[in-house]
Order: C-alpha cells, then sequence, then structure tokens
C-alpha cells in the first residue's frame, strides 16, 4: 500500500471540486395566488428586508398583506411570464448566466467528469433554494464555494440577506465547505462596460434617440440609508460611471428610484415622478435603464416597461423605451466569468 491510499473497503471519495453558486433575489413558482403568497411570505418575512417590530409587522403581513397583495401580483407576473418554459424572466436568466460562466470558466460546452468548477444558480427566496443548492453541490464533491449575489450593488436588504442565509446552512452541516462571497461589482469595469454596450445596442435599434434616459435603482427607505447602508453611494457611482461611459450629462441621464413600498420616505427622485415630469414637459420618447438588475424580471418588465409605459403616455408622452437588462449576452458573460476568476484565485 502506497502511504497515501486508501483502504480498499473505504467508501469511495469525491474528487474536490469548487462550486459557484449564483443567487438572485427570487420568485413564485407560478403566477396563481398560492404561488404567490408562498413567495411574498418568504420575502417579506425576512428582518432585513423588512424591519418593523415583529409585533406590528407579522399581524400586518399575515392579516392583511398575504391575504390582498397575492392576487395583485400574480396578475402583474402573468403580463410577463414566459409561457413556453413556464417561468419568470428572472429564473430563466439566472439559469442562462449560470450555463454562460460555466462555458466561460470551463472553455467547453458539455460536462465532463474531470471538471473542477461546478456552476449552479439559486434563488435567496422560492426555488431552488440556497440550501438546496449549497448541498448539492457538496454531494458532487464541493469542497470550496463561492458565492456570487447577482446584486451589483451592495444592500443589508439584498447582498446581505444572501448571506445571512449561507450562514444558516452552514450551521446545520457537520462537514462545512470552505466559503467565499464575491463583493458588490458597482463600479466593476466589466460592468460597467457591460452596461455601456447593451445599452448602445438596444438605443441603435431605435428610430429616434431619447429625449432622456432615466437610471431607474430599486429603492430602499431612506432610513437604511441614514443608518450606514451604502447602497445610495453605490447607485450614484454606477450612474456617473455609465453617464462618463456613454457621454452623458446628469441632466439628460439622471438618478431615480422604483418599486417604493409602505409609508415611510424612501430615496428619491421616484422613477415614477420623473415619468410623469418628462410627459408633462413636453418630451416625447425617453428610455429607462434599470442598473439595479442584471436580469429583467416584475421590477422591470411590467413597472417600467408597461405600466411606467402608460404613466408617461398619460402624461403627454409618446414612447418610453426600456432598455433590457444584462441577461444572457455575452458581455454579462464576460463580466460574470471575469470577477469569479478574480475571486478563485487561490482555488484554482
Amino acid at each position: 500500500m502506497t502511504p497515501h491510499a486508501t483502504p480498499t473497503d473505504h467508501p469511495v471519495i469525491p474528487k474536490q471540486k469548487v462550486g459557484i453558486l449564483l443567487v438572485n433575489l427570487g420568485t413564485p413558482d407560478g403566477t396563481d395566488a398560492g404561488s404567490v403568497r408562498r413567495y411574498l411570505r418568504e420575502f417579506l418575512s425576512d428582518k432585513r428586508v423588512v424591519d418593523y417590530p415583529r409585533a406590528f409587522w407579522l399581524p400586518l403581513l399575515h392579516g392583511i398583506i398575504l391575504n390582498t397583495r397575492p392576487a395583485k401580483t400574480g396578475r402583474a407576473y402573468k403580463k410577463i411570464w414566459r409561457e413556453q418554459s413556464d417561468e419568470s424572466p428572472l429564473r430563466y436568466y439566472t439559469r442562462q448566466q449560470a450555463a454562460g460562466v460555466h462555458r466561460h470558466l470551463n472553455h467547453d460546452d458539455d460536462p465532463h467528469d474531470d471538471e473542477i468548477i461546478l456552476v449552479d444558480w439559486a434563488m435567496r427566496y422560492g426555488s431552488p433554494s440556497i440550501r438546496a443548492q449549497m448541498t448539492d453541490l457538496m454531494e458532487q464533491g464541493c469542497t470550496r464555494l463561492l458565492i456570487v449575489p447577482l446584486y451589483p450593488q451592495y444592500s443589508a436588504t439584498t447582498t446581505a440577506t444572501v448571506v445571512d442565509e449561507v450562514a444558516r446552512v452552514l450551521q446545520s452541516m457537520t462537514w462545512q465547505p470552505s466559503i467565499r462571497v464575491a463583493p458588490p461589482f458597482y463600479d466593476h469595469p466589466g460592468y460597467i462596460d457591460a452596461l455601456a454596450q447593451v445599452t448602445a445596442n438596444y438605443l441603435d435599434t431605435l428610430e429616434t434617440p431619447p429625449d432622456r434616459v432615466i437610471l431607474s435603482f430599486h429603492g430602499i427607505p431612506e432610513r437604511y440609508f441614514k443608518n450606514g447602508d451604502p447602497y445610495h453611494c453605490h447607485c450614484a457611482k454606477t450612474a456617473r460611471l455609465l453617464r462618463e461611459t456613454m457621454g452623458w450629462s446628469d441632466i439628460y441621464a439622471p438618478l431615480a428610484f422604483q418599486s417604493k413600498f409602505g409609508p415611510e420616505k424612501w430615496l428619491g427622485p421616484a422613477t415614477d415622478d420623473l415619468i410623469e415630469q418628462f410627459g408633462r414637459e413636453g418630451h416625447s420618447h425617453i428610455a429607462v435603464i434599470t442598473p439595479a438588475f442584471v436580469s429583467d424580471c416584475i421590477e422591470t418588465l411590467e413597472e417600467i416597461a408597461i405600466a411606467g409605459k402608460e404613466l408617461f403616455v398619460e402624461a403627454g408622452g409618446a414612447q418610453l423605451s426600456a432598455v433590457p437588462c444584462l441577461n444572457d449576452s455575452e458581455p454579462m458573460a464576460a463580466m460574470l466569468g471575469a470577477m469569479i476568476e478574480r475571486e478563485l484565485k487561490g482555488w484554482v
């Protein structure tokens, strides 16, 4: 027997591999009220997302919100649902992004048994869950996991919730993998270049250039920012770098925040307010870019491309063009691949 050989009766030891887990926010499994209710229950129960005292928030959530909002949200999802594959765009594009990263890192379209880097994807809320995907990667021999939150700008309401859940999964494991978490990429040159490429390619397809461009990020309560959340700063830097790359002024391409929920003050100005203002001022054509989202989802396809367009027309405008997210574009795969390669140094 050689010094490093295992006994003949020893269980087979899988070859040690590195797992990459892309994580996005989440999505219901269907558009019916039950599926949406399950998703919203998990999402809105997270203390990072809604930090109100539990004695106040949980009765409101379970007594009113989860009995009224699911049907409305389900109708919104129906407008954008991918019927062919019976899934939300967010699920579809996250899966495609994982496939693109796999090709970039393994330089091969076909999986082989000797691969040392495995790429998978998960949702923070809903399925597939972080717990299920971490467990699966470990069962395939991954002793080191790189978690990649797909939020360009850090916020406690997004990135931190992923880290929280990863920690909860680790607490239940006897044999824990080594863990790294990729940092936010709000100012990563590849991310800014990818935004610029996808935006420029889309604007080139329009018959006329827009009079104004709104850089719309998902909002958070202003109180979170005052308590130390760096999200607003990250959004502002992304907006500035994108403007510089595109040659735009902050007047032509202002920063705004969307998706306000609840009674308290959120970061502003509000995207809806700017859309309405530009319509009243006589601008006939505007475009909206959503750099906080790497995949088209209900916030981009329904809230901006459908509801935002209706609001603009009602205010006197003629055309609102919603610029697609990075989705499964080649610039997105190249950016993620380069960022992941940087984070894997010393492991691979």
